[in-house]
């Protein structure tokens, strides 16, 4: 880690989120308490890190942290708020789910959710501070698994590969099966693709 300057305070939980761009799923969000007598060498950015690293990382940080939460927003939730709002919600969650009450908390990117206690936004905070990018790491493995998940019961997306983000081949999937359950309904590949659905069933019954 660079060398960011810490506030001052003796209990602080880092943020970050996962899953805004994808067309699919939740968006997922960690906070992490890390124990400053149980360092855990290694942490970066989730994404700059291979998958097999990512997940011996999530398992100490699990095993060492002080404490650890999980928060999410639904796809419903994130087509009724917008995704921003949406992840925010996820933040608030996550924050309120640790077993230990942080007294600062710092965010990753450029904007808070509202928290009971101060908090900090960070730009790129999941590679300058340690505790976001624990943070990253739990909510992309948390998410990555859950993609996995859902492309066992859809296997015709290829969720698993590219995690419900809009590539080329997820958007020709869309086209061709149309949207699951799980599909986000305010994004607008989404929502052209039911769109097309809802015109192809209504030429048909004419």
């Amino acid at each position: 880690m660079t060398n960011f300057i810490y506030p001052l305070a003796t209990t602080i939980a880092g943020v970050d989120e996962v899953g805004r761009g994808p067309l699919v799923g939740a968006v997922v969000t960690a906070a992490v308490i890390l124990d400053p007598a149980n360092p855990i060498p290694g942490l970066a950015d989730s994404k700059k890190l291979s998958e097999k690293r990512r997940n011996a990382l999530y398992d100490l940080i699990i095993e060492r942290s002080l404490a650890w939460s999980l928060g999410r927003a639904e796809p419903e939730e994130i087509d009724r708020l917008n995704i921003l709002h949406a992840t925010m919600l996820a933040m608030q969650r996550a924050v309120a789910g640790l077993s230990l009450t942080p007294d600062y908390v710092l965010i990753d990117g450029n904007r808070c959710p509202a928290l009971p206690m101060p908090s900090q936004a960070v730009i790129k905070g999941d590679s300058l501070v340690a505790e976001i990018s624990a943070a990253s790491i739990l909510a992309k493995v948390t998410r990555d698994r859950e993609m996995a998940e859902l492309d066992l019961q859809f296997p015709d997306y290829g969720f698993a590969q590219h995690k419900g983000y809009p590539t080329a081949f997820h958007l020709e999937k869309l086209a061709k099966h149309g949207a699951t359950p799980h599909h986000r309904r305010s994004f607008a590949p989404v929502r052209n693709a039911l769109l097309d659905a809802e015109v192809l069933a209504s030429s048909l019954t004419l």
